[in-house]
């Protein structure tokens, strides 16, 4: 099986749904909510200050994980938000090229590129991760269905850090929207708790959808 086969085998494995050419037909991650119920989420959230960072460890947060033979969430992920992704018998990515939604950059190297966690592992473990079971975190380390993980340049993402929204906005005003969207999205799913400031920010960028 070729590589540009193998990968469309596991996308559509995953329900990723492949576009001609060997893009993908979603290559924004699924579940992103209109403005009107991520402000609904936004205020159903919880707001409650930051916990403890004690205990804290990504290692609690097992990522990457196999999704399917040599494939791991990483690999699944450069495949559905790359274009023309070729990939080799280990599932890496060999070739194609990743458009950064958070700066508008294009890539054409799969090293230049990072799997951002839309609300990161340290951020949710502050705002109720530190509880869960390992499987759960496991779970939102690697979830494939919400819009938690995102191909983004490797440099903005390391700038990003475990900042929430009050701290961190992308770099283009334009991609306010989608990311406040997003990001509402997964702390409702995973009934993680927000911040006054961070509910304030959140606000701040719905308002420009």
């Amino acid at each position: 099986m070729s590589g540009k086969a193998f990968g469309a085998s596991l996308l559509l494995a995953a329900g990723i749904l492949v576009g001609p050419g060997g893009g993908t037909a979603n290559a924004i991650p699924p579940g992103i909510p209109s403005a009107e119920v991520a402000g609904t989420e936004l205020a159903a959230l919880t707001v409650a200050p930051d916990g403890s960072m004690d205990g804290y460890d990504r290692d609690k947060f097992p990522h990457w994980h196999t999704v399917s033979g040599a494939c791991n969430t990483r690999e699944t992920v450069l495949q559905r938000d790359g274009d023309g992704v070729e990939v080799g018998d280990d599932c890496a990515a060999t070739s194609g090229s990743w458009t950064s939604p958070y700066d508008g950059d294009t890539w054409t190297q799969p090293s230049d590129v990072d799997i951002d966690h839309m609300v990161p592992l340290a951020a949710a473990w502050r705002s109720g991760a530190s509880s869960w079971t390992t499987a759960k975190r496991e779970a939102f380390a690697n979830d494939l269905d919400s819009p938690q993980l995102w191909a983004v340049t490797d440099n903005v993402n390391q700038e990003k850090g475990d900042k929430t929204p009050e701290s961190w906005k992308p770099p283009l005003e334009s991609e306010w929207c989608q990311y406040a969207r997003a990001f509402t999205h997964v702390k409702y799913t995973y009934e993680l708790t927000v911040k006054p400031a961070e509910q304030d920010a959140l606000e701040e960028m719905l308002a420009t959808c």
